[in-house]
């Protein structure tokens, strides 16, 4: 739960009691659970607000794709792992061109300069 171990939570119920009191505790509880339906609910209605407000061509919009971690793992990631795949697919068909062979690379010998490109820089 959120990242808590047993610990986390134990301590914070520790807390909790010495903060509110066994009295207060049950009503501090309460009260917190009708702030996070009410934050839900509010996000909820925000985001159909938005979607109606988009129109139609936006029905399968996802606020939640606006996060930068979800966007680049949906754009780049999905993307990259989809050409992985291909790659991996077009590695198990036979090879019909001709095996690949280097062009021969002149060698610069003793003492020599390699060729300078001044646009290259």
């Amino acid at each position: 739960m959120f990242g808590l171990g047993w610990w986390e939570i134990g301590a914070l119920i520790v807390i909790a009691l010495l903060v509110f009191g066994p009295e207060k505790l049950p009503q501090a509880a309460a009260q917190a659970g009708k702030t996070l339906r009410n934050l839900r609910r509010m996000a909820n209605n925000a985001r159909d607000d938005l979607r109606a407000g988009l129109g139609p061509e936006f029905q399968n919009f996802d606020p939640a794709d606006l996060n930068p971690r979800n966007f680049v793992r949906k754009h780049l990631l999905d993307d990259l792992e989809d050409d992985w795949n291909n790659t991996k697919s077009r590695e198990l068909e036979p090879a019909v061109a001709a095996p690949y062979t280097p062009e021969p690379v002149d060698e610069l010998g003793y003492g020599e300069l390699p060729p300078y490109d001044s646009e290259a820089t």
